[in-house]
């Protein structure tokens, strides 16, 4: 057994375990299943993939069989699929086409073993370092404009295929060029209508009836035509080669100096590719059907895999995302499917494997185009433009930085315009200048809540972030902009900052000292013990010593003689209730806010109108849909609007008045509002 051997982390409880481990005698019948119909959706792809990395078809086959069953008893993961797949193909087709290896050729099932050769000692590497972890700096945004540029690019390589052409090699405008060319010296418009219909039912069937294994359907079906009627020869489409049955032949790679010259830098973004792609996938899966997975023994049982793979001769092997995902919609849940999907697999190589010379070639190439496009990131891409559009310009980046200048240059691209991201959203964390909503107990942001005012000769500072080098300035300049005549105490929330470096430190004692110098005492509150540590390290242990660190904004008062009720300011920016009432809305819904009040008055007053309102539990029913967060304002809302919500309603202006009333009372004192 190697179980001993492997730190595998397991949930509590019998429901969900890992792995083989996580086998469960009720749902057999549901694993087998789900690895078969993996198994036959992996026939084509396998296939086109072996074909991409520069290798005969079967080679897809083969890489399907050996490494999958030691990743079923190495992994930690009960669902993840792993095998040939799309990113290290297309990475290996990359770097055969710079070094100008003909596809399909014998320097090109030379070099391609060892590639996964040393992408398995780097992941080898990944995992005794421990390395896991580090995954989370490969951004989503990052890792899907790159997946998304890497698989169009895949796309463009075999548009030529579709209609009786050749594959394409090298970027965009190579590809472009090359599929005009194609077009016009071996257009087979047979070909073309064949590879468009297939195209056509495995969209369509994807998106209606997902859980039929359509791409095997359309494959069985093509190979079964040409086997009965020959069209392919009769209309002049290309079919694959015929080939031998069986598992291929196992040999050690030819490990000459300049083959691992090119193998070794190439494996090395391949590596990252895997353990980013394949962990960050699995991870998302763990977390959706709660259960754990560790990180370092994923890595090496990758790493495991891909050194079989060189010695089967295929090229480096990977968590396949889409195949994953239909092994979950098909309920999968250990990984006996991955061994029912292999043990299919080496029925097939040791006794169908002659079906493979009667597939039409525009056939498997749009079983792969759909794989492909079924593996872009472009929903990602919508989102990212909804929510951020600095993360949508990172994915922009990745995804034409492949298409343009080829796939290391994408991820070279896309990880760093992601530390470029870090960097500047670190340099300029959020911040907020803190006042008492008069009634309520908490601290409230001014510039968020119209009705919360500064306490009287006190400033209050919240700084979300780090304090080192590259924000330290505005933290200084945020806190002297807010000195006023009357300002006695500035106190810091330092609940964000978790760490200090040095320019932060020096900077900090100058500003404590000048502040101490103008009559102004400084305070630093809320934050964690380690803050304090370092503080001490850098020699601004006397700042405790005085007494200005203090656990709690409340503390830092009393130990200037505030206590509640606080003597507050009038705020300079004066509004109205009506945009006082908006603004608090606004800061937890934004620009939904209105739709929001409308809804939840509506609903409120018309609820109001069925129930009798002095009935304390009927009331307390009528408001569970309301958001915690805003009760109080709704109340508000409602109290400066009964004549209007009155007649709007029809119902009477004291019903409305005694419903606010009543709710009001119900209200803890005490109750804290959000910030």
């Amino acid at each position: 057994m190697l179980y001993p051997i492997i730190n595998i982390k397991y949930e509590s409880g019998d429901d969900m375990l890992q792995g083989l481990k996580s086998f469960r005698k009720d749902k057999i019948k549901t694993d087998i299943l789900s690895g078969i119909i993996i198994a036959l959706v992996s026939i084509p792809i396998s296939m086109g993939y072996a074909q991409i990395a520069g290798l005969p078809p079967q080679y897809g086959l083969y890489g399907s069989v050996i490494p999958v069953f030691l990743f079923a008893v190495l992994s930690s993961s009960p669902q993840c699929i792993f095998g040939v797949d799309a990113a290290p193909a297309a990475l290996v087709g990359g770097t055969l086409a710079s070094l100008g290896i003909v596809s399909g050729s014998e320097e090109a099932l030379t070099i391609v073993p060892i590639i996964a050769f040393f992408t398995g000692i780097w992941l080898l590497l990944f995992s005794l370092m421990k390395f896991g972890s580090l995954t989370r700096f490969v951004s989503s945004p990052v890792m899907g404009g790159f997946i998304s540029g890497i698989c169009c690019t895949i796309i463009l390589m075999q548009i030529p295929k579709l209609f009786g052409g050749q594959s394409g090699t090298g970027e965009i405008f190579e590809l472009v060029k090359h599929i005009l060319k194609s077009f016009n010296e071996s257009f087979n418009a047979v070909s073309l209508v064949l590879s468009v219909f297939c195209i056509a039912v495995i969209m369509l069937s994807g998106k209606f009836i997902p859980k039929i294994p359509m791409s095997a359907i359309v494959m069985l079906l093509a190979a079964g035509g040409q086997f009965l009627f020959n069209y392919c020869e009769i209309w002049g489409i290309n079919t694959l080669p015929k080939v031998a049955g069986g598992l291929g032949k196992f040999s050690v790679p030819n490990f000459t100096l300049d083959n691992c010259y090119y193998a070794l830098t190439a494996s090395l973004s391949i590596s990252v590719v895997i353990a980013s792609e394949t962990l960050l996938a699995e991870k998302n899966f763990a977390l959706k059907n709660s259960y754990a997975i560790d990180d370092n023994n994923e890595l090496l049982a990758f790493s495991v895999c891909n050194i079989a793979a060189a010695f089967i001769g295929v090229c480096p092997l990977n968590g396949s995302v889409s195949r994953t995902t239909m092994n979950d919609r098909n309920k999968g849940t250990s990984q006996i499917v991955s061994l029912t999907a292999a043990g299919v697999m080496l029925l097939i190589l040791m006794f169908a494997a002659g079906f493979i010379g009667y597939l039409p070639v525009p056939v498997l190439t749009s079983i792969v185009v759909c794989a492909l496009w079924s593996g872009t990131e472009f929903e990602l891409a919508h989102k990212l433009a909804k929510s951020s559009r600095k993360e949508m310009g990172i994915f922009i980046a990745a995804f034409l930085g492949v298409l343009v200048f080829g796939t290391i240059y994408g991820v070279v691209i896309g990880v760093l315009l992601s530390f470029l991201n870090v960097i500047i959203r670190e340099s300029a964390p959020p911040t907020a200048f803190l006042g008492v909503i008069p009634g309520r107990n908490h601290f409230y942001n001014i510039a968020s809540y119209a009705k919360s005012r500064p306490i009287e000769k006190v400033v209050i500072y919240r700084f979300k972030g780090n304090l080192f080098f590259a924000n330290v300035e505005g933290f200084r300049r945020d806190i002297e902009n807010s000195i006023k005549d009357d300002t006695r105490y500035i106190i810091v929330d330092a609940s964000g900052i978790g760490s200090i470096d040095t320019t932060g430190a020096q900077t900090l004692d100058i500003l404590y000292k000048n502040l101490k110098k103008r009559g102004i005492r400084l305070f630093l509150v809320e934050h964690i013990s380690k803050v304090n540590e370092e503080l001490r390290s850098y020699g601004l242990g006397y700042i405790i010593e005085e007494g200005s660190v203090r656990k709690t904004i409340t503390d830092a008062l009393e130990a200037v003689g505030y206590s509640r009720p606080y003597k507050l300011s009038e705020r300079t920016d004066r509004v109205s209730e009506d945009t006082a009432i908006l603004q608090e809305f606004e800061w937890a819904f934004g620009s939904d806010a209105q739709k929001y009040i409308d809804i939840n008055t509506e609903r409120i007053i018309k609820g109001a109108k069925e129930i009798n309102i002095d009935d304390k539990n009927e009331l307390f029913h009528l408001w569970d849909s309301v958001s915690p967060i805003s009760d109080h304002i709704l109340l508000d809302y409602m109290e400066q609007r009964v004549t209007q919500l009155a007649e709007r309603y029809d119902i009477g202006e004291e019903a409305i008045k005694q419903l606010i009333k009543l709710h009001r009372e119900a209200i803890p004192a005490n109750s804290n509002k959000s910030e």
